[in-house]
């Protein structure tokens, strides 16, 4: 949390609080320092900084309302002046006002980021063949044209154009991400080095950032289940400890007949060590330091009961694919079988590079990443579900064949060495192609969907924390248990529909106890809803699953 040393106010309290405890401090050690005038310095002080809790004091006490915790500070601070305790009637006000100044600040600290993005947010953008217009009038489908260095006014897909975009006010990524005709793009993010045409997705008001600013300012309206308990034991406490001072007073002095100024001293002493200053303002700092802490490290956290429930999580329930791993398929194995490795990715590539299948593209990538250039092909085919087939200038052999392995197998024979290797990778749970140039298997390429580095980290804090992992996936049991044992996730839900999900949560928290879900996707929201704690993966991920969660994971 970042204390505002520049506002005069605030170093003044500070100074106050310094000067009013070491006095008391001094005081209570039985070192008493001569100063001139005390009463009147340490009125100046109380007045100075605690005149609202002192008049609002004043006022619910004027209309008998013993209920608000101002009246106990006030009547603490002026029984402890009466009896010539002036730092301890100090003390009592200026910390409370500290704790409420505190609080202040842990919003606006929680809130600053937020604010600067929405003042830098484009007002207006450029339609194509029409001109500049404010965003709030360009409907939906509205091709819209950005400059390099403009900033992306609008959510939608390129339709021309490459660039590569600063997404960082979305996801928390500080490297510009390469973008393309077809790739999405999200308001308020920063088109970093080229001229692009945008085909609109979403309106002003519902694009991705937009979300982002209206579940955050409805976060601040979300108090937390301790905020609520302190107010409502506020309203008890107060009353009865003046009450319980009263008693203390009037059944010594008239029942007993005791010494009136002993007994006023031991009612007002109560009252001044009745004050819970620690306990009031000790719950709304945590939780907005805590809110304000996890949004500089990219986690928005919609409410401090949340925060709350999170430190009695027992389990969590974790999506697999963009949660544990990327989404996004890679060349993880690549067998040769009587061939070199440049002509087996090479004649791949130039087979794959006329589709639009992600495996297809992660083939590509892998074999330029190689250094090798897809071979010249033509005649390309695709055969859906299975494969595809071109004609390769390069290969030796003209006519290419690359697909699943029954596939190829309907074509001609297949070694026993490339069923056995195809057999280990399904095993492992990843994806098969095998490459056929004329009528030799020149071999397999396995992919698979990468795993984030940082999840067997975080699933090993998750452990050492006594908190239980468990993976919840629709993919299929193989790919699930490759991935989980990766991850060092020992339980597995594979092969899950949306309600099951959402049942397999409950089943969770029958069996351990309070229950977290991490997610991305639609499929996810059910899930996230019947959690005690629902995280979504970044606000690039669906709708449905940001506006259900709990936490929104922006990094």
């Amino acid at each position: 949390m970042t204390l505002p040393l520049q506002d005069k106010k605030f170093v003044f309290l500070l100074s106050a609080v310094v000067l009013s405890v070491t006095l008391e401090v001094l005081s209570l050690t039985g070192i008493d320092i001569p100063m001139p005038y005390a009463p009147f310095v340490y009125a100046a002080l109380i007045l100075g900084f605690g005149y609202e809790i002192i008049l609002d004091g004043i006022k619910n006490l004027l209309r008998l309302n013993f209920s608000s915790i101002s009246v106990l500070m006030l009547l603490a601070a002026t029984g402890a002046y009466y009896l010539g305790e002036y730092p301890e009637a100090a003390v009592v006000i200026i910390l409370y006002v500290l704790g409420e100044k505190l609080e202040d600040i842990g919003v606006d600290n929680s809130l600053s980021a937020l604010e600067n993005l929405v003042n830098s947010a484009p007002k207006t953008a450029m339609v194509k063949d029409v001109g500049v217009i404010p965003v709030e009038q360009i409907a939906v489908g509205t091709v819209i044209q950005v400059k390099p260095h403009d900033q992306i006014p609008l959510d939608g897909t390129i339709a021309s154009g490459d660039t590569a975009v600063d997404e960082s006010p979305i996801t928390g990524e500080f490297v510009p991400k390469d973008k393309s005709k077809g790739d999405t793009v999200f308001a308020g993010t920063l088109n970093k080095n080229g001229f692009i045409e945008i085909i609109t997705t979403r309106s002003a008001e519902n694009t991705t950032f937009a979300r982002i600013v209206a579940a955050t300012y409805e976060a601040q309206n979300n108090r937390s289940e301790s905020q609520k308990f302190i107010q409502k034991f506020a309203a008890i406490y107060t009353p009865m400890m003046v009450l319980l001072a009263l008693l203390l007073f009037t059944v010594p002095v008239f029942v007993m007949g005791r010494d009136l100024h002993h007994w006023l001293s031991q009612a007002i002493s109560l009252l001044v060590i009745s004050c819970p200053c620690a306990l009031v303002i000790s719950t709304p700092v945590a939780i907005y330091a805590a809110m304000g802490n996890a949004s500089l490290r990219g986690a928005l956290v919609k409410g401090g009961k949340y925060l709350e429930a999170l430190a009695g999580i027992k389990a969590v329930g974790l999506d697999k694919t963009r949660t544990l791993t990327y989404g996004k398929p890679v060349v993880s194995d690549v067998v040769q079988n009587h061939t070199d490795l440049e002509e087996l990715l090479a004649c791949a590539a130039g087979t794959e590079i006329f589709s639009e299948h992600p495996l297809a593209q992660a083939i590509v990538d892998y074999s330029r990443a190689q250094g090798f250039e897809p071979h010249k092909a033509e005649k390309f085919e695709s055969i859906v579900g299975n494969g595809a087939r071109s004609v390769c200038r390069s290969c030796r052999e003209n006519a290419v064949l690359i697909g699943k392995p029954d596939f190829i197998e309907q074509h001609q024979a297949v070694p026993h060495s490339v069923k056995e290797e195809t057999e280990r990778f399904n095993r492992e749970g990843k994806t098969c192609v095998v490459v056929s140039c004329g009528d030799e298997i020149r071999g397999v390429i396995a992919l698979s969907d990468e795993m984030k580095p940082d999840s067997a980290r975080a699933i090993a804090q998750l452990k050492d924390l006594g908190v239980q992992p468990v993976m919840m996936t629709g993919d299929n049991r193989e790919a699930a248990q490759y991935v989980a044992r990766q991850a060092g996730i020992d339980t597995v839900y594979a092969g899950l529909l949306p309600e099951d999900k959402s049942q397999t949560i409950a089943r969770l928290q029958k069996e351990y106890g309070p229950t977290a879900m991490v997610g991305d996707g639609v499929n996810d929201a059910p899930a996230l809803a019947a959690s005690n704690v629902g995280i979504a993966m970044g606000a690039a991920g669906s709708d449905t699953a940001v506006e259900v969660a709990d936490v929104a994971l922006m990094k």
